[in-house]
């Protein structure tokens, strides 16, 4: 059977350590350690006499990657109080048009917090919403944990996700099988939905006329224009599709058409297919913290529209770490 554990991955060196769970798939019938020497990651999986194959969410950090990178250097521009803390009710910051500024480095501002002791499963229910604390702290570099939405997308909806009654037995048999087959372990890339909630951090650079979102995961990227240009009629389907954003006072109103079919939006399975339209109104209420609300209407896969909110948090005096999947990726033969 398969089990799931959560991982510390670190550097003595820099004093930089970073959270990330990972999926130990039990596979075989001998005892064995499993080894990822790239990026440091040792794993044993003890008496119970079977291989783990590790497949990271989230790829290698060497030393030597993360002392050519900027994993400590000041965030200029951050308000602070007195006491040298990040001022996260602060104002949002502000394009040169007077729009408000999302540029910064952002990760989910409400983390699953699984039980103690427990494992992390697409099958283990979410913990529970945490009440919103404007003069929080920022985002924690060294503890990158995956949302309260990442495994379901659906998990505060009454009644959960309104599937197709064709969808509902291929969530189920993924659910039921730990998402073996998602795309995210196989080194694909994660489409915008999905990245809000994943254990990596995203960094988003603004201007007026285009919003570019950088994963560090896969060197991924995504582009929003703001240049009112419009949709493609006839869009080739991609992992990100094709978005455009206007301005509705100071929310980002973003609509995105053109997705590849299968899209797998959270550990679960569940999925976009190309018919899907998504809106996003995106809001800066305050420096810390990004309000993301996504509406999917996807009428092949799901009987009705549906709206979540993915909350973000800030993170300062950081930046990106190269995360390659497939550096000396050694899990995917263990797992066919």
């Amino acid at each position: 059977m398969p089990y799931l554990f959560l991982s510390r991955r670190s550097n003595p060196e820099l004093e930089i350590r970073r959270r990330y769970e990972v999926f130990v798939t039990v596979a075989f019938p001998k005892a064995r350690t499993t080894e990822r020497r790239g990026s440091g990651f040792f794993a044993h999986c003890g008496r119970r006499g079977v291989l783990c194959a590790l497949v990271v969410l989230g790829a290698t950090l060497t030393s030597t990657h993360l002392a050519a990178q900027w994993v400590k250097y000041p965030t200029a521009g951050v308000p602070r109080k007195a006491d040298g803390k990040v001022d996260m009710s602060a104002p949002s910051p502000r394009l040169a048009d007077g729009k408000p500024d999302f540029s910064g480095i952002w990760m989910t501002g409400e983390p699953n917090l699984p039980r103690p002791g427990g494992l992390s499963s697409p099958k283990e229910a979410a913990s529970p919403r945490q009440p919103q604390n404007p003069s929080d702290s920022p985002g924690d570099q060294s503890n990158i944990r995956a949302s309260r939405q990442m495994a379901n997308i659906g998990v505060d909806l009454p009644g959960g996700l309104p599937y197709q009654p064709w969808l509902v037995p291929i969530v189920k048999e993924r659910t039921d099988n730990l998402a073996k087959d998602d795309p995210h372990i196989r080194c694909l890339p994660d489409n915008f939905i999905r990245a809000y909630g994943m254990p990596h951090l995203l960094k988003f650079v603004h201007t007026p006329n285009l919003l570019v979102v950088l994963s560090e995961l896969n060197a991924g990227y995504r582009q929003v224009f703001t240049d009112a240009r419009p949709l493609p009629q006839d869009p080739n389907p991609s992992w990100q599709g094709y978005s455009s954003g206007k301005w509705s006072g100071d929310t980002l109103v973003i609509d995105t058409i053109g997705v590849r079919d299968d899209t797998w939006i959270d550990w679960n399975g569940s999925v976009l297919t190309p018919s899907a339209k998504v809106r996003e109104q995106i809001r800066r209420p305050d420096f810390g913290h990004l309000e993301v609300q996504v509406t999917v209407d996807d009428p092949k896969a799901y009987t009705k529209p549906w709206t979540v909110t993915l909350r973000q948090v800030i993170v300062v005096d950081t930046d990106l770490i190269d995360e390659i999947c497939l550096e000396n990726e050694q899990s995917l033969q263990h797992m066919k």
